[in-house]
């Protein structure tokens, strides 16, 4: 994954400056074409099982004038001044300032040819300046969402990517200490493919998201991921690796949780499509889990037909049941045991 440079402060500092005294030059240019976003939708509709719910993850409130406008709200009277003043702090290197009257600006003027130049510069100054990743991944939201005509769609959605990168690598800081913070960072990309679900980097962020659910111990969810991915870009390199870590989930889930039959007939379906699939280099795990399920099958099997042998059941039943688990097992580590205990019941029967 690309990063985003986030210590050249001088050269953010002419990137910013410039990008907002071209929005001045800009001001009656309202039709500028809207790029797209690859494959897919401006904003996804498919389901993607495994993510929060999409109201969480992607949409934020509309931004509204702050009160006591006195002290919080923008320092000139129009959108136009109001930029103008922007860049004059951002020059000076008032970073925390320009970044309130920024924010000013787009409360104040929302429907303002400023507006979206104004909340991209925000969002640039809180990432590039102050090192505020999860207020900068908010801001590049906040632009996707509300202002998604007039800005550069694509490349801002990569740009929301490379910042949840930052988010999972720096951390949380809660007074003066880093924490992992995996809900808030998982929740992140998911808005990335939920806003760009063509993008090339897509793959690689399910994988993530996927990775993520399993760092939270919800394995069921990280199954339901890894699978969507499989299912959504089934020729990527991603969709290999999701295959062999929806197997350790799968095989996770089944042994954590008590017998249930249907799962263990869920799993060795799966293993068998992935044993057809899988990369060579993958095939000898997948094995040994088909080994595995298939012993937990057999010994519920044997549990059963035991069931039956009991004073009170009838040998009847008992034959039977016996007979079925042999048909089905015939190699078991328990035949030997199973064929003995019918012959005892058949020669009492007789």
């Amino acid at each position: 994954m690309s990063r985003v440079n986030v210590k050249d402060g001088q050269h953010a500092l002419v990137a910013c400056v410039a990008a907002i005294c071209a929005a001045c030059a800009l001001l009656a240019d309202d039709n500028h074409p809207t790029p797209g976003v690859g494959t897919g939708a401006r904003y996804a509709t498919d389901a993607y099982p495994g993510f929060d719910d999409v109201k969480e993850t992607v949409k934020p409130e509309r931004k509204e004038p702050r009160w006591f406008a006195f002290i919080n709200g923008p320092k000139r009277s129009n959108a136009r001044e109001q930029i103008e003043y922007c860049a004059e702090l951002m020059a000076e290197r008032d970073y925390k300032k320009a970044r309130k009257q920024l924010d000013a600006l787009v409360r104040e003027w929302p429907t303002s040819p400023e507006a979206p130049k104004a909340q991209q510069a925000l969002a640039d100054v809180c990432l590039e300046n102050l090192l505020d990743y999860e207020d900068a991944f908010a801001e590049y939201r906040y632009l996707l969402d509300f202002y998604s005509l007039q800005c550069d769609y694509n490349r801002m959605a990569d740009r929301l990517y490379q910042v949840a990168g930052l988010m999972q690598q720096e951390g949380k800081e809660i007074m003066f200490i880093r924490f992992a913070n995996t809900v808030d960072v998982r929740r992140a990309y998911e808005a990335c493919v939920l806003h760009a679900p063509g993008a090339s980097w897509v793959p690689e962020a399910m994988l993530t998201i996927g990775a993520l659910r399993e760092d939270e111990g919800k394995y069921e969810e990280a199954v339901k991921v890894y699978e969507n991915l499989r299912n959504i870009h089934p020729d990527s390199p991603e969709a290999a690796v999701a295959l062999l870590r929806e197997a350790d989930d799968r095989m996770l889930v089944l042994r954590e949780r008590s017998y249930n039959r249907a799962r263990c007939r869920e799993t060795a379906d799966f293993l068998a499509m992935a044993l057809r699939t899988c990369r060579p280099g993958d095939t000898e795990k997948l094995k040994e889990y088909q080994s595995e399920v298939r012993s937990m099958t057999e010994e519920e099997a044997y549990r059963g037909a035991r069931f039956y042998d009991s004073p009170t059941r009838t040998v009847r039943s008992a034959i039977n049941a016996y007979e079925r688990f042999l048909a089905e097992y015939p190699d078991s580590a328990h035949a030997d045991e199973v064929r003995a205990r019918l012959d005892e019941l058949k020669g009492a029967g007789q």
